[in-house]
């Protein structure tokens, strides 16, 4: 089963289980989203990746401009191991780390969880990439990605016992929406996904298509 499949298959579950009104909720924060044109600011195909340096789960510093001295890089935007979507994600992506390393790329997850955490989420999915924590949301902020979660869904959130404050230390309740970018060695995008819709993520084989792109 792929991810595109996974994931539908989560946002059927979920649907089919959700509480009364939950599904709304979610309709009504997405269209509130796209009406504010959140994310349209995010770096586009051609453009320039900004440059960060972010601590890993053990608290070493990565920087993208030094992973790119290795070849191109996947960098994935996730909003914390406490959403089923992004695990499927990760997971998903880790499944096809050895065609990813193949083709040289080196593959980074960014959310605004604490190292901690972000460990936790490391374990939980056995992952053996480079997981990131982004204090604050700054990277997200720099790449057009962050919002704040309206007051009307923090609610929900907490009556689901999904504290953001716990898992991201602040109690700031800003996300970045989920996108991925395939970045060349020269640090240039070839390939962006940004979409406010957090049940929809990029395939990894569109990730592998591009990449291989890159290599011919």
């Amino acid at each position: 089963m792929n991810l595109t499949t996974e994931l539908e298959t989560q946002r059927d579950n979920s649907l089919k289980n959700a509480a009364p009104g939950f599904a709304a909720l979610i309709e009504r924060v997405l269209s509130e989203l796209r009406e504010h044109e959140k994310g349209v600011n995010a770096p586009k195909q051609g453009s320039i990746a900004p440059d960060f340096t972010l601590p890993d789960v053990r608290g070493a510093s990565v920087r993208l401009s030094d992973a790119l001295n290795n070849g191109p890089v996947v960098l994935a935007f996730y909003r914390g191991g406490w959403c089923p979507y992004c695990n499927l994600q990760l997971r998903a992506y880790e499944r096809d780390l050895p065609r990813l390393r193949a083709l040289n790329a080196t593959l980074i997850a960014v959310s605004p969880q604490t190292p901690d955490a972000s460990l936790t989420t490391v374990e939980k999915n056995a992952l053996s990439f480079a997981v990131l924590s982004d204090a604050s949301s700054h990277v997200a902020r720099q790449y057009g990605l962050a919002f704040r979660l309206p007051d009307y869904l923090q609610e929900t959130y907490k009556a689901r016992n999904i504290m953001l404050p716990a898992y991201n230390g602040d109690d700031d309740w800003t996300l970045p929406i989920p996108a991925t970018f395939v970045i060349n060695r020269e640090g240039r995008i070839v390939l962006s996904h940004v979409d406010v819709d957090y049940r929809t993520r990029l395939d990894p084989e569109l990730v592998i298509e591009a990449l291989r792109t890159q290599s011919a």
